[in-house]
């Protein structure tokens, strides 16, 4: 296996990571009835770390 191989087996790797987390965090900011129906976990509103990342890095991680 070559270098450039294994670097875009890592490139792939990331890419396929940062659409997941895009998919996640669309489907997190989607209204609890939304997520219901759709059989998505609803994810916690009042959570005080969701509230400070949110306020420090201006969106819900």
């Amino acid at each position: 296996m070559s270098m450039f191989e294994s670097l875009g087996r890592f490139g792939t790797a990331i890419k396929h990571a940062h659409n997941r987390n895009r998919s996640v965090r669309a489907l997190n900011s989607l209204p609890p009835e939304i997520q219901n129906d759709i059989g998505w976990p609803v994810s916690p509103r009042n959570d005080p770390q969701v509230t400070l990342s949110a306020l420090l890095l201006g969106s819900a991680r």
